[in-house]
């Protein structure tokens, strides 16, 4: 256990670290802009409805991405907690010497595991990025509000993709 503590303890740090030194994943807020909710504002109540339409496709395609998101997220830490609760019978393979390859590999691995939470928060830092400077297009509210939802909708995909490709990232970059 105390291996196990240590090396998550490492992982955590690195984490933090990465996390403070970038300022932080506070950052990663979408707000509508000013533009935005000003012609929507002054938009009347036929013109509206295109809107609500558009509104309600895209809080939809938000929705859906947040859930994969999230359920990517506390999936990784149940696969952290699995590693953490079975880590005594690869750990054991260290006391023959025919089968600590075993050990080396399970611990290769855990440190994977744990790496990965480092992806997941650059992709986060990456994401408060390119969230930071929408384009708004000109016209009327419904244009406007659509174009803003797609290019939401997108760096989110972006967000998503990396969170779920997080586990071959570090596979990847480690040779795990």
């Amino acid at each position: 256990m105390e291996i196990m503590l240590q090396v998550f303890e490492v992982c955590n740090g690195i984490v933090s670290e990465m996390a403070a030194s970038m300022g932080g994943i506070s950052q990663a807020m979408v707000s509508l802009p000013g533009e935005v909710q000003t012609a929507i504002e002054n938009v009347g109540f036929l013109a509206s409805i295109p809107l609500w339409l558009v509104t309600i496709l895209g809080s939809l395609f938000i929705t859906v991405l947040s859930f994969i998101m999230i359920l990517t997220v506390y999936g990784r830490f149940f696969r952290l907690y699995m590693y953490t609760a079975l880590a005594p019978i690869p750990l054991a393979t260290f006391a023959g010497d025919s089968t600590q390859s075993v050990g080396v590999a399970f611990l290769k691995t855990y440190v994977g595991v744990c790496m990965e939470g480092a992806v997941i928060v650059l992709a986060c830092i990456i994401y408060a990025g390119f969230v930071g400077t929408p384009v708004v297009a000109t016209g009327e509210a419904t244009t406007m509000v659509w174009s803003y939802l797609a290019e939401t909708v997108f760096n989110m995909l972006v967000l998503v993709g990396l969170i779920k490709g997080s586990d071959r990232i570090v596979h990847e970059m480690m040779g795990l």
